[in-house]
């Protein structure tokens, strides 16, 4: 029996809320919840809001302020944001981070965002892993008929309740819900652990190779990172 299985880390439940879904988006919101501690940051965006997501968020920017719903909120800087964000993991001893439908989107807009500051390696010291509840739902509800994964439909199916979703602290206090309400086993955890080098290496073998032979790191990565991008417009219509 491993280490993982014997002496599980703490789980970190995050989301974040973006300036839409195309692989240079900015965030504006990033959440974390571990029981009851809870971390809720905002960020004035350095693009434009897309219309789209301002819609589906209620995100809007007028005059270099954030607006939630027509009301300002209090902002930080992206690093500062980040540093914060780091400093709560270091406070949780080298947590899980646990999200929904994360590998395909949240944690590459993390990723880059952690290197725009040279803060990758900080972070990494900070977090075991990172597991998705999307394949990981899929995985224990197999036999459930369930149409669709989407975290909405999962909370309302197994919780009986509803939430404000797409409120990047609203999503997280639900998936802490409904991660404990799906009782994963630390074995099935540890079959969903990824990390951030995996998930660009994965990304990098995936993407075709250009017919000159050439490895095109760059441009396989950002061909990598549009597919998630509509695998991630496919998750918000459904999954």
């Amino acid at each position: 029996m491993d280490s993982f299985s014997v002496h599980p880390p703490s789980t970190v439940f995050f989301d974040l809320e973006t300036t839409g879904l195309d692989p240079s988006c900015d965030i504006v919101q990033l959440a974390a919840v571990s029981g009851g501690h809870t971390l809720n940051l905002f960020m004035v965006p350095r693009r434009p809001m897309q219309p789209g997501a301002s819609r589906i968020t209620g995100f809007s920017v007028r005059r270099h302020r954030l607006f939630l719903h027509h009301r300002p909120v209090l902002t930080s800087s992206l690093r500062e944001a980040l540093v914060s964000f780091i400093t709560f993991l270091r406070m949780l001893g080298r947590p899980v981070l646990v999200g929904h439908n994360i590998r395909r989107f949240d944690c590459h807009v993390l990723a880059r965002a952690l290197d725009e500051f040279s803060l990758r390696s900080d972070f990494q010291k900070e977090v075991s892993g990172f597991v998705d509840t999307l394949p990981l739902a899929r995985q224990l509800l197999k036999d459930s008929g369930l149409q669709s994964f989407k975290q909405e439909n999962l909370v309302k199916t197994l919780l009986g309740v509803s939430y404000a979703a797409h409120n990047a602290v609203e999503d997280v206090q639900a998936l802490q819900k409904l991660y404990w309400a799906l009782k994963p086993t630390a074995n099935q955890i540890h079959q969903h652990i990824f990390t951030l080098d995996s998930l660009a290496t994965a990304a990098v073998n995936q993407a075709p190779v250009r017919p000159s032979g050439q490895s095109g790191l760059c441009e396989r990565f950002s061909k990598a990172l549009d597919i998630a991008r509509e695998e991630r417009a496919e998750e918000l219509l459904d999954v």
